[in-house]
């Protein structure tokens, strides 16, 4: 008989994950073009509790931020990693990282996204940082799509609403799978492609007064996703079979607030639109659930003959799955659009209303597991807070540590169940610009970074407690959590 595993496997990659609109910068450097991160303004009137959507706006709204000289765009200048790339992946190989998960900028590649050809000098970036992570021993992984679409693909095609887009976004992934072929073994086509109603803007580039309803479009929009996700992995296993080509969700399933069955049924629906996305591409078709739900709304999703063909062929390898927080349903005061929540009584709220819960990780790793039994890997979990710096420049972030020490003993005891966990990505293990706030005050790193949140500073790079904390848990491979 079998027995039950103990701990991390050897070959377990430890790592983190960042994103490139969140670090790069150079947004006008070496032929790049604008992307939809470019024109996600900083707003001094942050409400932290409260952020309706990340970036985006109408059609006029945009243009208004494309000719603004006043206020601050911090995705256009990142943390400057764009120069300063090989200082960091020293620091992260000190830790003793053994993957570092990033993503391509599209718009560096084609920069309006519909051209024939790629631009050599974006290119030319990607073989130099993909060459310096190997050099330092760690596995790449990237993320072809990370909320970074070309602007000019929204503007003129109204980005993946528009069924074109699967032509050019293929065009461009495949220009890095032949590029990258041997280089890089995993990776992640569209970063977290349910946040539909979160991060439509970056996702799918959708302007707000795109149509009257934007929940049909969303929908009609991540379907071509689907479609253009399916073909890559197609193209992809003919370039090398031996690539690792997986999807990745961000974790929505929620609990219900009470044993009421109202509440108990509303949350088992919600959760099954959840799971939606990774039925379609990991079982390959359209469940009947979602079919109903559709019809339900009066949304037509418009399909070609061979859509359903493409994607049922093409199932992923793997699931990443990024994981912070969760969240609470309740049946009187929430309806079927995952943006309905309540926040949990039984869990401490951060700055930002999440509610940190080490066994809602256990839980999602569990479900997800026992849904597809395929390879997972966690793509992003991490901690934003407020960073103090000490007058001798030590950051003694011991919340950081304890957040990551119970997640990781969860992960644990998923291993131990059976789950096969073969990678562990922090997210942001370098202060990044935040994704939703657009903020640097938002602080997820190991590795603090000099910079405010209208990018003054020193951009000087310092060790925080977490630091030597998680190179220890790499030393002793997850073991060593004290």
């Amino acid at each position: 008989m079998r027995k039950a595993r103990k701990g991390f496997p050897n070959d377990f990659l430890w790592g983190g994950a960042v994103a490139a609109c969140q670090v790069e910068g150079a947004y006008d450097m070496d032929g790049r073009g604008l992307s939809t991160s470019d024109v996600h303004m900083f707003s001094k009137n942050l409400d932290r509790a409260n952020v309706p959507k990340e970036g985006g706006g109408t059609l006029e709204e945009i243009q208004i931020y494309l000719n603004d000289t006043k206020n601050y765009y911090p995705k256009r200048y990142g943390i400057d990693f764009y120069h300063t790339y090989k200082e960091d992946l020293a620091l992260l190989a000190e830790m003793g990282f053994g993957t570092f998960r990033t993503s391509i900028s599209w718009s560096r590649i084609f920069p309006k996204g519909n051209e024939l050809e790629p631009n050599e000098a974006g290119l030319k970036f990607y073989d130099n940082l993909i060459d310096e992570i190997i050099k330092n021993g760690m596995e790449p992984i990237i993320t072809i799509s990370h909320y970074d679409m070309p602007l000019y693909l929204v503007m003129e095609y109204g980005g993946f609403a528009n069924r074109k887009l699967i032509e050019f976004f293929v065009r461009y992934a495949v220009t890095l799978l032949k590029r990258y072929k041997d280089k890089v073994k995993y990776w992640i086509v569209f970063n977290q492609i349910n946040l539909l109603q979160y991060c439509s803007w970056g996702s799918i580039g959708l302007l707000d007064d795109y149509a009257e309803d934007l929940e049909e479009v969303k929908f009609q929009a991540v379907h071509h996703q689907f479609v253009a996700n399916a073909l890559v992995y197609e193209q992809g296993k003919k370039i090398n079979p031996d690539m690792q080509i997986g999807t990745m969700v961000a974790d929505c399933t929620f609990y219900p607030f009470s044993c009421k069955p109202e509440d108990i049924v509303l949350t088992m629906k919600r959760n099954r639109m959840q799971y939606f996305y990774t039925d379609v591409q990991l079982r390959g078709e359209y469940p009947d659930y979602a079919l109903r739900f559709f019809e339900d709304n009066g949304w037509n999703i418009k399909m070609e003959p061979s859509d359903e063909e493409v994607i049922r062929n093409n199932t992923q390898d793997f699931l990443a799955i990024s994981y912070y927080a969760s969240y609470v349903v309740d049946s009187e005061k929430c309806g079927m659009n995952p943006k309905d929540v309540v926040l949990n009584p039984y869990l401490k709220p951060t700055p930002w209303e999440w509610r940190m819960d080490p066994l809602g990780l256990y839980n999602c790793l569990s479900q997800y597991w026992d849904r597809y039994q395929v390879p997972i890997m966690i793509g992003e979990n991490g901690f934003g807070a407020i960073d103090r710096v000490e007058e001798d420049g030590s950051i003694h972030d011991d919340y950081r540590i304890d957040y990551y020490r119970q997640h990781i003993s969860q992960m644990k005891e998923c291993i131990k169940d059976g789950v096969n966990i073969f990678a562990y990505c922090a997210w942001g293990p370098i202060d990044l610009v935040s994704s939703s706030t657009a903020e640097m005050s938002k602080r997820y790193g190991f590795i603090y970074v000099d910079q405010d949140d209208e990018g003054k500073g020193t951009k000087v790079r310092s060790k925080k407690d977490s630091f030597y904390w998680y190179k220890k848990v790499i030393e002793s491979n997850g073991e060593d959590l004290e």
